[in-house]
């Protein structure tokens, strides 16, 4: 490794560290100044910006955000909240389960913002250290994101795994990830269980009681949604979004049933187009390079490649909502799923550009030093992702940024597969929005950063489950495949 290619690996390390530091649209933003000084400075050669990701992106937040607008979200809540205040005692188990499965409905974990608060009243209301459910329920709202079929980094893993040869579907990886990360959240929940002194034994929290001001902070409001009047048409917005993602999970079982498109895999006697056997072409493409027909060697039939259908009818989806189910593309924007699901596009827009443009010139140094290591221990890539998560708070970003490496290491599709949850990482510095809003939620102060920084109330439940997850979903592809 020489001194050019470590200098610009700081250059691009700094650039995430800075950007961190700043947060939101900033990671994106500051990766560009270190894209800038590795083209205009060192010269390297631009990479490519992962666009395919980033149009599903937009399309997902934007049939999302919709739905928030309509009131949807609020019904997803209420239920949510109807199950936890039925069984308070175990709300430990029971909050870390509502936040993955609303995340892996949407796609984002912002929605915990609404439900925190109410996790908080019901573990104070029955005498429950709020710091419990609290931590273990802001980790699963961003473990879900590995386990729904419109997130980033599902999407990411599938397009680039199939463009890498390893042929698989959505529910293929969710057959892995949703079962593996569930282990891992109900793992991280048992350890909290008894996490901390019982609320009655607390100095510190008896010590904050004995202050009026203070006990009416703690105990004088009501966190609820139960109260809220939900109209048909954002219960009819739900059915239409759950109604979109079953389209993209059939569509994606059932591949044959997609239209297809006339493509071809080679020519004969075209010294001015530079194709492989695995490059596939239109007709189209044949006329603009000056090909004939003729000279085509092998057409097929190939099927809507999967990213173009989830954005299709995600935009349909958020269309037919606005029609017949009153909600406002004004209130979309200016809601917090569209705009985080925003911030998220720039941030992968930036960073997966960055990190494309320092491998992609360093792709032979970086076989020579990794080949051994991952041959002898494929499943060590997971380190790698788990610390590039750490400085890179968005999975689909880590997915984009790392797999084509991971993939040209030769390690196999199934091991990629079977690390996948350790793409989660950045609860490891407290410094994600889930994280600081959940800690200014639990009014009990029992949810904590910590004086140390990394002696966080994150770290425990965090660590338990991407370890947990990882280890199971590692088991099961050995099993599959």
């Amino acid at each position: 490794m020489s001194l050019v290619m470590i200098l610009q690996l700081l250059i691009v390390l700094g650039a995430l560290w800075v950007g961190s530091r700043y947060g939101s649209l900033a990671l994106g933003a500051i990766s560009g100044i270190g894209l800038a000084i590795l083209v205009f400075g060192f010269g390297l050669k631009p990479g490519s910006p992962p666009t395919d990701v980033i149009y599903i992106i937009i399309a997902a937040v934007t049939c999302a955000g919709i739905m928030q607008a309509s009131g949807g979200m609020d019904w997803l809540i209420q239920i949510a909240e109807k199950l936890l205040r039925k069984h308070p005692d175990r709300i430990t188990f029971l909050a870390p389960l509502c936040t993955f499965f609303l995340t892996v409905l949407v796609g984002t974990g912002h929605v915990v913002y609404t439900l925190m608060p109410i996790i908080c009243d019901i573990a104070l209301k029955k005498g429950i250290r709020p710091e419990r459910p609290c931590a273990v329920a802001s980790v699963a709202s961003q473990v879900g994101i590995t386990c729904s079929p419109i997130a980033a980094a599902v999407v990411a893993f599938v397009s680039i795994s199939n463009a890498n040869h390893f042929d698989i579907t959505i529910p293929q990886v969710l057959m892995v990830s949703i079962p593996a990360c569930l282990c891992g959240l109900m793992a991280a929940a048992a350890a909290s269980y008894h996490r901390g002194l019982d609320l009655d034994k607390d100095p510190k929290f008896q010590a904050r009681l004995k202050d009026p001001e203070q006990y009416n902070y703690i105990y004088g409001s009501n966190a609820t949604t139960l109260d809220k009047k939900i109209p048909q048409s954002a219960k009819n917005a739900v059915f239409v979004f759950l109604g979109a993602l079953a389209v993209i999970v059939f569509f994606a079982i059932f591949q044959e049933a997609l239209p297809s498109y006339e493509t071809l895999r080679a020519v004969k006697d075209a010294d001015d187009l530079h194709i492989n056997d695995d490059l596939m072409l239109t007709a189209d493409h044949l006329v603009k390079a000056n090909v004939h027909v003729e000279n085509v060697t092998e057409w097929f039939e190939k099927p809507l490649a999967m990213n173009v259908v989830i954005q299709i009818v995600m935009i349909s989806a958020a269309a037919l909502m606005i029609i017949f189910c009153k909600a406002s593309p004004k209130k979309a924007v200016a809601g917090p799923v569209w705009q985080s699901g925003m911030v998220a596009v720039v941030a992968i827009y930036g960073i997966a550009w960055l990190a494309d443009t320092y491998f992609s010139n360093y792709m032979g140094e970086m076989k020579l030093m990794l080949t051994h290591v991952v041959s002898e221990y494929p499943w060590s890539i997971a380190l790698v992702f788990f610390l590039v998560s750490v400085l890179i708070n968005s999975q689909g970003a880590v997915v984009v940024a790392m797999l084509p490496l991971a993939y040209s290491l030769d390690i196999e599709g199934p091991v990629l597969l079977g690390v996948l949850p350790s793409v989660y990482g950045y609860f490891f510095i407290p410094n994600y929005p889930s994280d600081i809003a959940t800690v200014n939620f639990d009014r009990s102060g029992t949810t904590v950063i910590g004086k140390y920084l990394l002696n966080h109330s994150f770290m425990m439940p965090g660590l338990i489950c991407v370890i947990t997850s990882t280890i199971v979903a590692y088991l099961l592809t050995s099993i599959i495949y």
